[in-house]
Formats: C-alpha cells, structure tokens, sequence
C-alpha cells in the first residue's frame, strides 16, 4: 500500500482539498526501493490511465531523477480542486492505492501557477 508523507506538514493535501480553486497543477513525489520500480511504474501506468478518464482531468507527466535517483516526479494539470477532490476520493481510486508496493512514499501536494513579469504567465 502507498504511503503518504505531507510534502508541507503545514498545509497536507488533505486540507488543500478543502478548498475550490482552478486550474491547478499536482505535484507528487515519489520515493520507491530500487527493487520496486517496476511495480511503481506499472501502479502509477494504471493511476493515470483511470484519472485521464475523470471529468476535470487535463494532462500529466512522470519524471524520475537522473543518475540512478530512485525519485520520480508526477505533474498533472486539473481544471479545479474539486474535479481533482473528485478523482482522489473515488473508491475505484483509493482501492487502486493497493497495487503500488509498501516501500512507495508519496508525497502529493497541488499548486497555482503564479505571474511574475517578464518571466511567468499566471492564471
């Protein structure tokens, strides 16, 4: 089973949830033993085929650190917190969590895109 750590302690993705904003863009860590990798990636191939199906559901890309890093990085574009909220707490969704193996930590965590001038084009 996945395990969650707060990527902020101060905010968890659990409160963020509570919240109703859009567009928004997941961030998830993840943290997996070399043995492991392959049933993470087959437990995230299978996630994201499911949420690419759910209302609110834009993109999404996995990276994994260079030079043997064993840590991948999740980014996926919803439309709002609670289309987001929606997929999260679906029981096919929660169910799923099952299938990644124990020593998966995760580490969710949603963001705004912010305007900075002559740099970055907010919302």
């Amino acid at each position: 089973m996945l395990q969650l750590k707060p990527l902020d302690a101060n905010v968890p993705i659990f409160q963020q949830l509570q919240t109703e904003q859009s567009p928004v863009i997941l961030v998830n860590l993840f943290q997996v033993a070399e043995a492991d990798v392959p049933q993470l990636l087959e437990a995230w191939a299978h996630d994201a085929a499911w949420m690419k199906q759910q209302p609110g559901y834009i993109s999404t890309q996995l990276h994994q650190g260079i030079a043997g890093s064993l840590v991948f990085l999740n980014y996926a574009v919803w439309e709002s917190v609670a289309h987001f909220r929606n997929a999260f707490h679906h029981p096919d969704f929660k169910s799923a969590l099952d299938r990644y193996p124990s020593s998966a930590v995760a580490s969710p965590h949603l963001f705004t895109r912010l305007t900075v001038p002559n740099l970055c084009v907010g919302p």
